[in-house]
């Protein structure tokens, strides 16, 4: 399992959400670029940019922070916040991401999502597909920077999008994102097992080694992380397993 370090931007600033709530904002006094130095030298090879003006309002202001990134080499970005159209993904791929991350759209409009997956390939389209749980334990998708919520379970998600070439799928619990109470590792062994050929990244409540090995032991193919990497609580040793150049 290879770790991937995550980057949220909002009004220009790396900041934390708690459960996705932009009323719960923590602020890091530090540049995406001094982030982007910092993991490019742990060794990862990763780096996952979410612009979270983007997702909550669609807009792309952040596109020169990204382009800025990207030409600093040598992580490769994946890019998501907003993508809610072709023209979008484009713009983004243009700016220099490798990766493109839509949500929102693959609820809303799969067959869109569909023709893009066949046209950029399943190497360049990740799905973001982030879930509530409900009472019964079903994962129900929640959409627009997680300000909506769908009735779509993710298992009825994913199967819209066989045949199309789907390689990656990002789930994020978003009960457990930004609050360094552990993955649901349950939740990730459910969606190997539903769907095994699929390259799982794990998102959401990572706060030390012991919950990577566990993901790792859970078939998941990557893990995202933000907060516990920007804290200092996982330290380089650790890590190492988990990035491919350390």
């Amino acid at each position: 399992m290879e770790l991937i370090p995550a980057i949220d931007l909002l009004g220009g600033r790396c900041v934390r959400l708690v459960h996705g709530d932009f009323a719960a904002e923590t602020v890091y006094d530090v540049e995406p670029a001094a982030l982007y130095d910092r993991y490019a030298a742990l060794g990862a090879r990763w780096l996952h940019v979410v612009d979270l003006d983007g997702a909550r309002d669609g807009t792309q202001a952040h596109l020169p922070v990204i382009a800025a990134l990207a030409a600093r080499g040598p992580l490769r970005l994946q890019v998501g916040g907003g993508l809610r159209d072709r023209a979008a993904l484009e713009r983004t791929l243009a700016a220099g991401a490798a990766r493109v991350v839509v949500g929102s759209l693959a609820v809303t409009d799969p067959d869109l999502v569909c023709g893009l997956l066949r046209r950029f390939g399943g190497e360049a389209v990740v799905l973001a597909l982030d879930v509530r749980l409900e009472a019964d334990g079903t994962p129900r998708i929640a959409t627009h920077g997680w300000q909506a919520q769908s009735q779509l379970a993710l298992w009825d998600a994913v199967a819209r999008f066989r045949g199309s070439g789907l390689q990656h799928v990002l789930c994020t619990d978003v009960g457990r994102d930004g609050a360094l109470g552990g993955p649901n590792c349950a939740l990730y062994v459910d969606a190997v097992r539903h769907y095994p050929g699929i390259e799982w990244q794990a998102s959401g409540g990572v706060r030390d080694a012991g919950d990577l090995w566990a993901l790792a032991n859970g078939g998941v193919a990557a893990a995202v992380s933000g907060r516990a990497l920007l804290e200092g609580r996982l330290g380089a040793e650790e890590l190492k397993p988990f990035l491919p150049g350390a």
